[in-house]
């Protein structure tokens, strides 16, 4: 019988960039801006980036007395958007992988930058 695959089922995707990792955002609305990766999600391909698509809430006040508030808070981006940046080389670079004292390191291609 053959197997039935399940749409809906989210599998989890390697990304390139990591939490903490400082990227360029290289399409979209925030082009060029250089920022930092503030969470990844590996299930939907994307990431959130410190100051790119900043998104507003408006929330109605909730108990009596309470005041209402506007949110602004940093959305998901999609992964493919941002590429890996180097601030000592200023340039963007893909990342690869190393031999390093007997560990595996990510390094950036172009420039030969340590990651990890």
């Amino acid at each position: 019988m053959p197997k039935v695959h399940d749409k809906t089922a989210k599998t989890a995707k390697k990304l390139h960039v990591k939490s903490g990792d400082t990227v360029m955002v290289i399409a979209g609305h925030s082009k060029g801006t250089i920022a930092e990766v503030i969470k990844a999600i590996p299930s939907e391909n994307q990431v959130i980036v410190k100051g790119v698509n900043m998104q507003t809430k408006h929330v109605k006040p909730q108990g009596e007395g309470e005041t209402g508030r506007i949110d602004i808070a940093e959305a998901p981006i999609h992964a493919s958007n941002v590429q890996l940046y180097s601030t000592k080389e200023s340039t963007v670079s893909r990342v690869g992988s190393a031999i390093k004292d007997g560990k595996k390191v990510r390094i950036l291609k172009k420039t030969g930058e340590i990651l990890d």
